[in-house]
């Protein structure tokens, strides 16, 4: 029963991040993101799974954390090329 617990909040947190990327893609800017919080949420999903494996409880739970690194990834690396686009427009205005 845990488990159903345990991906019942990963479902929930993992919702948020299509709308992350898609916001991320549409915006072209890194304005009000945050790559130390980017990459404090996939430590945090990468201890989960680390600690499935130490516990030795390897189920389908491990599947929905690797679904949430995905995500978080994705926008991270948008975050980190909008954040290069945000320069260049900086360079642009500077001109």
């Amino acid at each position: 029963m845990a488990q159903v617990f345990e991906t019942i909040m990963l479902l929930c947190f993992g919702v948020s991040w299509p709308f992350n990327i898609a916001k991320s893609l549409r915006s072209r800017t890194a304005r009000g993101k945050s790559i130390l919080f980017e990459c404090c949420i996939i430590v945090g999903y990468v201890c989960g799974v680390i600690g499935k494996f130490i516990s030795g409880n390897i189920t389908y739970v491990i599947a929905v954390y690797l679904l949430d690194i995905c995500m978080v990834s994705i926008d991270l690396v948008l975050t980190l090329r909008n954040r290069h686009l945000d320069r260049l427009r900086e360079l642009e205005e500077q001109r």
